[in-house]
Protein backbone atom coordinates (compact mmCIF):
# COMPACT_ATOMS: atom_id res chain seq x y z
CA UNK A 1 0.00 0.00 0.00
CA UNK A 2 3.41 2.57 0.41
CA UNK A 3 3.67 2.01 -3.02
CA UNK A 4 0.10 2.96 -4.32
CA UNK A 5 0.52 6.30 -1.78
CA UNK A 6 4.35 7.03 -3.30
CA UNK A 7 2.90 6.80 -7.11
CA UNK A 8 -0.06 8.93 -5.96
CA UNK A 9 2.00 11.87 -4.51
CA UNK A 10 4.59 11.73 -7.04
CA UNK A 11 2.22 12.33 -9.62
CA UNK A 12 0.55 15.25 -8.57
CA UNK A 13 -1.66 15.73 -11.80
CA UNK A 14 -3.24 12.21 -11.26
CA UNK A 15 -5.83 14.23 -8.67
CA UNK A 16 -6.61 17.36 -10.78
CA UNK A 17 -6.38 16.04 -14.01
CA UNK A 18 -7.42 12.08 -13.94
CA UNK A 19 -9.45 12.46 -10.76
CA UNK A 20 -12.86 14.64 -11.68
CA UNK A 21 -15.11 16.38 -9.20
CA UNK A 22 -18.83 14.93 -9.64
CA UNK A 23 -21.23 17.25 -8.61
CA UNK A 24 -23.78 17.35 -11.47
CA UNK A 25 -24.92 15.99 -14.32
CA UNK A 26 -22.52 18.09 -16.46
CA UNK A 27 -19.57 16.35 -14.74
CA UNK A 28 -20.18 12.66 -16.53
CA UNK A 29 -19.28 14.49 -19.82
CA UNK A 30 -15.32 12.83 -19.43
CA UNK A 31 -17.20 9.60 -18.41
CA UNK A 32 -19.70 10.21 -21.75
CA UNK A 33 -16.50 10.66 -23.83
CA UNK A 34 -15.00 7.53 -22.53
CA UNK A 35 -18.18 5.73 -23.74
CA UNK A 36 -17.57 6.73 -27.12
CA UNK A 37 -19.76 4.57 -29.41
CA UNK A 38 -19.74 1.27 -27.11
CA UNK A 39 -23.07 -0.53 -26.95
CA UNK A 40 -22.39 -2.42 -24.03
CA UNK A 41 -22.10 0.09 -20.37
CA UNK A 42 -22.69 -2.01 -17.45
CA UNK A 43 -23.38 0.33 -14.13
CA UNK A 44 -22.87 -0.86 -10.95
CA UNK A 45 -23.56 -0.47 -7.04
CA UNK A 46 -21.79 -1.34 -3.94
CA UNK A 47 -24.94 -2.15 -2.31
CA UNK A 48 -28.63 -3.20 -3.01
CA UNK A 49 -29.84 -0.23 -0.68
CA UNK A 50 -28.07 2.74 -1.31
CA UNK A 51 -30.08 5.88 -2.64
CA UNK A 52 -27.26 7.69 -4.61
CA UNK A 53 -26.26 4.51 -6.86
CA UNK A 54 -29.55 4.66 -7.93
CA UNK A 55 -29.48 8.24 -8.85
CA UNK A 56 -26.27 8.54 -10.30
CA UNK A 57 -26.79 5.60 -12.40
CA UNK A 58 -30.47 7.27 -13.66
CA UNK A 59 -28.26 10.34 -14.30
CA UNK A 60 -25.86 8.62 -16.15
CA UNK A 61 -28.45 6.22 -18.10
CA UNK A 62 -30.58 9.32 -19.31
CA UNK A 63 -27.47 10.43 -20.75
CA UNK A 64 -27.27 7.99 -23.10
CA UNK A 65 -30.39 7.27 -23.92
CA UNK A 66 -31.25 11.31 -24.75
CA UNK A 67 -27.27 11.58 -26.52
CA UNK A 68 -26.13 8.54 -27.59
CA UNK A 69 -29.75 6.41 -28.41
CA UNK A 70 -29.21 3.58 -26.17
CA UNK A 71 -31.82 1.12 -26.46
CA UNK A 72 -32.89 -0.80 -23.21
CA UNK A 73 -31.92 -0.89 -19.74
CA UNK A 74 -31.52 -4.45 -17.71
CA UNK A 75 -31.16 -4.62 -14.74
CA UNK A 76 -30.62 -7.68 -11.71
CA UNK A 77 -34.07 -8.18 -11.00
CA UNK A 78 -36.27 -10.87 -12.08
CA UNK A 79 -37.99 -10.88 -15.68
CA UNK A 80 -41.69 -11.09 -14.87
CA UNK A 81 -41.49 -8.15 -12.39
CA UNK A 82 -38.99 -5.69 -14.69
CA UNK A 83 -41.40 -6.96 -17.71
CA UNK A 84 -44.41 -4.99 -15.73
CA UNK A 85 -42.43 -1.80 -15.36
CA UNK A 86 -41.28 -2.23 -19.16
CA UNK A 87 -44.61 -2.49 -20.44
CA UNK A 88 -45.67 0.90 -18.26
CA UNK A 89 -43.11 2.81 -19.60
CA UNK A 90 -44.10 1.88 -23.17
CA UNK A 91 -47.78 2.81 -22.05
CA UNK A 92 -48.67 -0.70 -22.60
CA UNK A 93 -51.00 -0.71 -19.33
CA UNK A 94 -53.93 0.84 -18.62
CA UNK A 95 -54.35 4.78 -18.12
CA UNK A 96 -55.16 4.39 -14.91
CA UNK A 97 -52.34 2.47 -13.53
CA UNK A 98 -49.83 4.24 -11.56
CA UNK A 99 -46.01 3.60 -11.06
CA UNK A 100 -46.82 2.78 -7.32
CA UNK A 101 -49.28 -0.09 -8.58
CA UNK A 102 -46.63 -1.74 -10.99
CA UNK A 103 -43.91 -1.63 -8.49
CA UNK A 104 -46.32 -2.70 -5.40
CA UNK A 105 -46.27 -5.87 -7.55
CA UNK A 106 -42.47 -7.10 -5.99
CA UNK A 107 -42.96 -9.24 -3.50
CA UNK A 108 -39.92 -11.30 -3.02
CA UNK A 109 -37.17 -10.19 -0.86
CA UNK A 110 -36.06 -8.13 -1.31
CA UNK A 111 -38.31 -5.76 -2.11
CA UNK A 112 -36.53 -3.25 -1.81
CA UNK A 113 -33.94 -3.49 -4.50
CA UNK A 114 -37.01 -2.29 -7.33
CA UNK A 115 -39.40 -1.15 -5.55
CA UNK A 116 -38.03 1.72 -4.05
CA UNK A 117 -39.30 5.39 -4.73
CA UNK A 118 -35.47 6.44 -7.04
CA UNK A 119 -37.06 3.44 -9.39
CA UNK A 120 -40.35 5.26 -9.32
CA UNK A 121 -38.47 8.35 -10.67
CA UNK A 122 -36.74 6.80 -13.10
CA UNK A 123 -39.56 4.55 -14.70
CA UNK A 124 -41.81 8.32 -14.52
CA UNK A 125 -39.03 9.85 -16.58
CA UNK A 126 -38.44 6.65 -18.90
CA UNK A 127 -42.33 6.80 -19.85
CA UNK A 128 -42.38 10.46 -20.61
CA UNK A 129 -39.27 10.07 -22.96
CA UNK A 130 -41.28 7.28 -24.68
CA UNK A 131 -44.70 9.04 -24.88
CA UNK A 132 -44.22 10.49 -28.80
CA UNK A 133 -42.11 7.70 -30.08
CA UNK A 134 -42.69 4.55 -32.25
CA UNK A 135 -43.45 1.82 -30.41
CA UNK A 136 -40.30 -0.05 -31.60
CA UNK A 137 -38.05 2.81 -30.91
CA UNK A 138 -39.24 3.03 -27.25
CA UNK A 139 -36.85 2.40 -24.51
CA UNK A 140 -37.48 -0.85 -22.72
CA UNK A 141 -36.31 -2.22 -18.81
CA UNK A 142 -36.04 -5.31 -18.14
CA UNK A 143 -34.88 -8.50 -15.95
CA UNK A 144 -31.92 -10.48 -16.10
CA UNK A 145 -32.13 -13.01 -13.44
CA UNK A 146 -32.66 -16.44 -12.72
CA UNK A 147 -34.99 -16.12 -9.56
CA UNK A 148 -38.42 -15.98 -11.35
CA UNK A 149 -39.07 -19.84 -11.86
CA UNK A 150 -42.88 -20.47 -10.41
CA UNK A 151 -43.54 -16.93 -11.62
CA UNK A 152 -42.70 -17.68 -15.63
CA UNK A 153 -43.42 -21.11 -15.40
CA UNK A 154 -47.59 -19.42 -14.55
CA UNK A 155 -46.80 -16.69 -16.86
CA UNK A 156 -46.05 -18.64 -20.01
CA UNK A 157 -48.81 -21.84 -19.40
CA UNK A 158 -51.49 -19.59 -18.60
CA UNK A 159 -50.27 -17.13 -21.87
CA UNK A 160 -50.10 -20.61 -24.12
CA UNK A 161 -53.42 -21.93 -23.18
CA UNK A 162 -54.58 -18.76 -24.44
CA UNK A 163 -52.42 -18.33 -28.00
CA UNK A 164 -50.76 -22.03 -28.77
CA UNK A 165 -52.61 -24.66 -27.38
CA UNK A 166 -50.20 -27.49 -28.60
CA UNK A 167 -47.35 -25.55 -27.00
CA UNK A 168 -49.28 -25.10 -23.95
CA UNK A 169 -49.75 -28.89 -23.34
CA UNK A 170 -45.54 -28.88 -23.42
CA UNK A 171 -45.54 -25.72 -20.74
CA UNK A 172 -48.10 -27.68 -18.56
CA UNK A 173 -45.86 -30.87 -18.39
CA UNK A 174 -42.71 -29.12 -17.63
CA UNK A 175 -45.14 -27.51 -15.15
CA UNK A 176 -45.96 -30.61 -13.54
CA UNK A 177 -42.48 -31.74 -13.53
CA UNK A 178 -41.47 -28.82 -11.00
CA UNK A 179 -44.57 -29.03 -9.30
CA UNK A 180 -43.18 -31.72 -6.31
CA UNK A 181 -40.36 -29.06 -5.65
CA UNK A 182 -42.33 -25.91 -5.21
CA UNK A 183 -42.43 -25.58 -1.37
CA UNK A 184 -38.80 -26.12 -1.26
CA UNK A 185 -38.33 -22.81 -3.60
CA UNK A 186 -36.27 -19.84 -1.99
CA UNK A 187 -33.41 -18.00 -2.81
CA UNK A 188 -31.29 -19.74 -0.61
CA UNK A 189 -32.77 -23.24 -0.53
CA UNK A 190 -31.24 -25.72 -2.61
CA UNK A 191 -33.22 -29.21 -3.27
CA UNK A 192 -31.95 -32.09 -4.78
CA UNK A 193 -33.63 -34.80 -7.08
CA UNK A 194 -34.90 -32.71 -10.18
CA UNK A 195 -34.39 -35.58 -13.08
CA UNK A 196 -33.01 -35.24 -16.57
CA UNK A 197 -36.90 -35.27 -17.78
CA UNK A 198 -37.43 -31.95 -16.20
CA UNK A 199 -34.38 -30.24 -17.74
CA UNK A 200 -35.94 -32.18 -21.03
CA UNK A 201 -39.03 -30.85 -20.85
CA UNK A 202 -38.06 -27.20 -20.65
CA UNK A 203 -35.65 -27.31 -23.09
CA UNK A 204 -38.16 -28.92 -25.57
CA UNK A 205 -40.32 -25.78 -24.54
CA UNK A 206 -37.96 -22.97 -24.92
CA UNK A 207 -36.68 -24.60 -28.70
CA UNK A 208 -40.95 -25.13 -29.49
CA UNK A 209 -40.84 -20.81 -28.29
CA UNK A 210 -38.13 -19.80 -30.01
CA UNK A 211 -39.42 -21.07 -33.52
CA UNK A 212 -42.59 -19.24 -32.81
CA UNK A 213 -41.95 -15.91 -31.18
CA UNK A 214 -43.07 -13.95 -34.72
CA UNK A 215 -46.54 -15.77 -34.40
CA UNK A 216 -46.88 -14.34 -30.61
CA UNK A 217 -46.94 -11.23 -31.45
CA UNK A 218 -50.41 -10.47 -31.27
CA UNK A 219 -49.37 -7.36 -28.89
CA UNK A 220 -45.89 -5.93 -28.46
CA UNK A 221 -43.21 -8.07 -27.48
CA UNK A 222 -45.25 -10.99 -26.61
CA UNK A 223 -43.19 -13.29 -28.16
CA UNK A 224 -40.04 -11.71 -26.49
CA UNK A 225 -41.85 -12.23 -22.95
CA UNK A 226 -42.43 -15.98 -24.05
CA UNK A 227 -39.19 -16.95 -25.04
CA UNK A 228 -37.50 -15.15 -21.77
CA UNK A 229 -39.53 -16.95 -19.64
CA UNK A 230 -38.46 -20.35 -21.32
CA UNK A 231 -35.29 -19.20 -20.94
CA UNK A 232 -35.83 -18.63 -16.94
CA UNK A 233 -37.60 -21.90 -16.62
CA UNK A 234 -34.44 -23.73 -18.11
CA UNK A 235 -31.60 -22.09 -16.18
CA UNK A 236 -33.85 -21.68 -13.09
CA UNK A 237 -33.75 -25.62 -12.57
CA UNK A 238 -29.94 -25.26 -13.36
CA UNK A 239 -29.43 -23.09 -11.03
CA UNK A 240 -31.03 -24.54 -8.25
CA UNK A 241 -29.56 -28.17 -8.79
CA UNK A 242 -26.38 -26.41 -9.18
CA UNK A 243 -27.06 -24.72 -5.46
CA UNK A 244 -27.15 -28.27 -4.11
CA UNK A 245 -23.48 -29.10 -4.62
CA UNK A 246 -22.55 -25.42 -2.52
CA UNK A 247 -19.67 -24.55 -4.63
CA UNK A 248 -19.13 -21.85 -7.02
CA UNK A 249 -21.46 -22.87 -9.95
CA UNK A 250 -24.50 -21.60 -8.75
CA UNK A 251 -22.69 -18.31 -9.13
CA UNK A 252 -21.47 -18.79 -12.66
CA UNK A 253 -25.44 -20.76 -13.60
CA UNK A 254 -26.91 -17.86 -12.59
CA UNK A 255 -24.69 -14.67 -14.42
CA UNK A 256 -24.11 -16.61 -17.30
CA UNK A 257 -28.07 -17.08 -17.61
CA UNK A 258 -27.76 -13.21 -17.46
CA UNK A 259 -25.35 -12.71 -19.94
CA UNK A 260 -27.50 -15.60 -21.88
CA UNK A 261 -30.99 -13.15 -21.30
CA UNK A 262 -28.81 -10.32 -22.36
CA UNK A 263 -27.67 -11.29 -25.30
CA UNK A 264 -30.98 -12.65 -26.41
CA UNK A 265 -32.29 -8.85 -25.70
CA UNK A 266 -29.87 -7.40 -28.02
CA UNK A 267 -30.68 -9.86 -30.38
CA UNK A 268 -34.27 -8.83 -30.31
CA UNK A 269 -33.65 -5.22 -30.32
CA UNK A 270 -31.20 -5.58 -33.60
CA UNK A 271 -33.82 -6.92 -35.05
CA UNK A 272 -36.12 -4.48 -34.56
CA UNK A 273 -33.38 -1.53 -35.60
CA UNK A 274 -33.21 -0.53 -38.67
CA UNK A 275 -29.28 -0.23 -38.65
CA UNK A 276 -29.13 -3.20 -35.86
CA UNK A 277 -26.89 -1.23 -33.65
CA UNK A 278 -28.64 -1.46 -30.35
CA UNK A 279 -27.55 -0.44 -27.27
CA UNK A 280 -27.49 -1.88 -23.79
CA UNK A 281 -27.44 0.02 -19.67
CA UNK A 282 -26.86 -2.70 -17.52
CA UNK A 283 -27.88 -2.44 -13.96
CA UNK A 284 -26.26 -4.64 -11.80
CA UNK A 285 -24.43 -4.48 -7.99
CA UNK A 286 -20.41 -4.16 -8.80
CA UNK A 287 -20.11 -8.15 -7.58
CA UNK A 288 -21.71 -9.02 -11.28
CA UNK A 289 -20.25 -6.11 -13.44
CA UNK A 290 -16.83 -5.73 -12.43
CA UNK A 291 -14.85 -8.13 -14.22
CA UNK A 292 -14.43 -11.24 -12.18
CA UNK A 293 -10.73 -11.63 -13.37
CA UNK A 294 -9.28 -8.60 -10.98
CA UNK A 295 -10.77 -10.21 -8.06
CA UNK A 296 -10.01 -13.29 -6.06
CA UNK A 297 -13.61 -14.49 -7.61
CA UNK A 298 -11.37 -15.95 -10.60
CA UNK A 299 -9.17 -17.55 -7.74
CA UNK A 300 -12.15 -19.52 -6.57
CA UNK A 301 -13.14 -20.53 -10.61
CA UNK A 302 -16.10 -18.04 -10.42
CA UNK A 303 -17.15 -15.94 -13.89
CA UNK A 304 -19.33 -12.82 -13.67
CA UNK A 305 -21.71 -10.87 -16.13
CA UNK A 306 -18.71 -7.80 -16.86
CA UNK A 307 -16.16 -10.67 -17.37
CA UNK A 308 -18.43 -12.83 -19.74
CA UNK A 309 -19.44 -9.20 -21.47
CA UNK A 310 -15.90 -7.99 -22.34
CA UNK A 311 -14.77 -11.88 -23.49
CA UNK A 312 -17.70 -11.96 -26.08
CA UNK A 313 -18.49 -7.90 -27.26
CA UNK A 314 -15.18 -6.23 -26.68
CA UNK A 315 -15.43 -5.60 -30.26
CA UNK A 316 -18.60 -3.65 -30.13
CA UNK A 317 -17.16 -1.51 -27.04
CA UNK A 318 -17.82 -2.27 -23.56
CA UNK A 319 -17.45 0.12 -20.63
CA UNK A 320 -17.54 -1.23 -17.23
CA UNK A 321 -18.65 1.64 -14.10
CA UNK A 322 -17.91 0.78 -10.51
CA UNK A 323 -18.90 2.60 -7.63
CA UNK A 324 -18.28 2.87 -4.01
CA UNK A 325 -18.64 5.30 -1.31
CA UNK A 326 -16.64 6.06 2.17
CA UNK A 327 -19.63 6.53 4.94
CA UNK A 328 -23.02 6.90 5.81
CA UNK A 329 -26.68 4.73 6.04
CA UNK A 330 -27.63 1.53 3.64
CA UNK A 331 -30.85 -0.23 3.77
CA UNK A 332 -30.45 -4.32 3.82
CA UNK A 333 -31.70 -7.03 6.17
CA UNK A 334 -30.28 -8.71 9.41
CA UNK A 335 -30.36 -12.28 7.76
CA UNK A 336 -32.05 -13.66 4.82
CA UNK A 337 -35.58 -12.54 4.47
CA UNK A 338 -34.74 -10.36 7.56
CA UNK A 339 -37.72 -7.12 8.11
CA UNK A 340 -35.69 -4.43 6.10
CA UNK A 341 -33.97 -1.57 8.06
CA UNK A 342 -31.69 1.73 7.43
CA UNK A 343 -28.17 0.32 9.23
CA UNK A 344 -24.83 2.39 9.44
CA UNK A 345 -22.69 2.25 6.76
CA UNK A 346 -18.79 2.23 8.75
CA UNK A 347 -16.05 4.44 7.29
CA UNK A 348 -13.98 2.51 4.54
CA UNK A 349 -11.31 0.47 6.16
CA UNK A 350 -7.09 1.22 6.62
CA UNK A 351 -6.11 0.28 3.14
CA UNK A 352 -9.29 0.18 1.27
CA UNK A 353 -10.38 2.10 -2.09
CA UNK A 354 -12.42 3.91 0.02
CA UNK A 355 -10.46 4.80 2.30
CA UNK A 356 -7.71 6.48 0.00
CA UNK A 357 -10.14 7.91 -2.22
CA UNK A 358 -11.24 9.59 0.91
CA UNK A 359 -8.38 10.61 2.03
CA UNK A 360 -7.32 12.39 -1.40
CA UNK A 361 -10.44 14.47 -0.54
CA UNK A 362 -13.64 14.19 1.15
CA UNK A 363 -15.71 14.81 -2.17
CA UNK A 364 -17.17 13.07 -4.42
CA UNK A 365 -15.24 12.42 -7.81
CA UNK A 366 -15.11 10.13 -10.81
CA UNK A 367 -12.17 8.07 -12.31
CA UNK A 368 -11.52 7.25 -15.74
CA UNK A 369 -8.68 4.57 -16.39
CA UNK A 370 -7.87 5.42 -19.91
CA UNK A 371 -4.93 3.45 -20.70
CA UNK A 372 -2.75 6.84 -21.09
CA UNK A 373 -3.95 7.40 -17.75
CA UNK A 374 -1.29 7.54 -14.84
CA UNK A 375 -4.43 6.27 -12.78
CA UNK A 376 -4.71 3.06 -14.60
CA UNK A 377 -1.08 1.70 -13.17
CA UNK A 378 -1.87 2.99 -9.89
CA UNK A 379 -4.96 1.19 -9.30
CA UNK A 380 -3.62 -1.73 -10.30
CA UNK A 381 -1.97 -2.55 -6.83
CA UNK A 382 -4.71 -5.15 -5.43
CA UNK A 383 -6.98 -3.25 -2.71
CA UNK A 384 -9.67 -4.04 -0.72
CA UNK A 385 -12.92 -2.56 -2.36
CA UNK A 386 -16.13 -3.03 0.23
CA UNK A 387 -19.23 -5.26 -1.62
CA UNK A 388 -22.27 -4.70 1.05
CA UNK A 389 -25.06 -7.49 0.05
CA UNK A 390 -28.63 -7.97 0.82
CA UNK A 391 -27.91 -9.24 4.08
CA UNK A 392 -25.54 -7.32 6.04
CA UNK A 393 -23.67 -6.91 9.49
CA UNK A 394 -21.76 -3.65 9.83
CA UNK A 395 -20.38 -5.28 12.87
CA UNK A 396 -18.41 -7.77 10.46
CA UNK A 397 -17.10 -4.75 7.92
CA UNK A 398 -14.16 -6.51 7.28
CA UNK A 399 -15.75 -9.22 5.73
CA UNK A 400 -17.28 -7.39 3.21
CA UNK A 401 -13.84 -6.41 1.35
CA UNK A 402 -13.29 -7.75 -1.95
CA UNK A 403 -9.38 -7.53 -3.02
CA UNK A 404 -9.21 -6.04 -6.03
CA UNK A 405 -7.18 -4.54 -8.77
CA UNK A 406 -9.21 -1.42 -9.28
CA UNK A 407 -8.51 -0.44 -12.97
CA UNK A 408 -8.58 -3.79 -14.29
CA UNK A 409 -11.90 -4.39 -12.96
CA UNK A 410 -13.61 -1.83 -14.34
CA UNK A 411 -13.14 1.28 -16.88
CA UNK A 412 -14.36 4.23 -14.49
CA UNK A 413 -15.28 4.34 -10.71
CA UNK A 414 -17.78 6.96 -8.99
CA UNK A 415 -16.81 7.57 -5.88
CA UNK A 416 -19.29 8.86 -3.10
CA UNK A 417 -17.80 10.00 -0.40
CA UNK A 418 -20.96 10.03 1.98
CA UNK A 419 -24.34 8.16 1.12
CA UNK A 420 -27.97 7.68 2.33
CA UNK A 421 -29.94 4.65 2.06
CA UNK A 422 -32.67 4.28 -0.42
CA UNK A 423 -36.11 4.98 0.10
CA UNK A 424 -38.20 1.91 0.00
CA UNK A 425 -41.52 2.28 -1.59
CA UNK A 426 -43.18 0.11 1.24
CA UNK A 427 -42.70 2.67 3.37
CA UNK A 428 -43.60 2.06 7.21
CA UNK A 429 -44.97 5.09 9.89
CA UNK A 430 -41.15 5.71 11.09
CA UNK A 431 -40.99 9.32 10.20
CA UNK A 432 -39.00 8.13 7.00
CA UNK A 433 -39.95 11.06 3.94
CA UNK A 434 -40.49 10.45 0.35
CA UNK A 435 -37.23 11.87 -1.43
CA UNK A 436 -36.85 14.79 -3.60
CA UNK A 437 -36.64 12.03 -6.23
CA UNK A 438 -40.16 11.41 -6.82
CA UNK A 439 -41.78 14.48 -7.09
CA UNK A 440 -45.12 12.77 -8.94
CA UNK A 441 -47.39 12.45 -6.39
CA UNK A 442 -48.66 9.20 -5.65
Amino acid sequence: MANWISNFTSQPDASTKHIRPLENAEDLDPLLERIGDSRYVLLGEASHGTHEYYTWRAEISKRLIEEKGFSFVAVEGDWPDCFQINRWIKGMTDSEVSIKDVLSQFKRWPTWMWANWEIAAFATWLRKHNKHLEQKKKVGFYGLDVYSLWESMEIIVKYLEKEDPDTAVLARQAADCFEPYRKNDSYVTAYRGLNQKCRNEVVQLLTEVRQKTDFYENEPEAGLNAELNSLVLKNAEKYYEAMASFDSSSWNVRDSHMVETLNTLMKYHNAQSEHKDAKVIVWEHNTHIGDARATDMAAHGMHNVGQLVRQQHQDEGVVLVGFGSYEGSVVAGSFWGAEMKEMELPKGIEGSVEKLLHQNGAKDKMLIFDDDSPLKEIFEERMGHRAVGVVYDPHHERGNYVPTRLSDRYDAFLFLDQTQGLHPLHLKPDGHQVPDTYPFGI
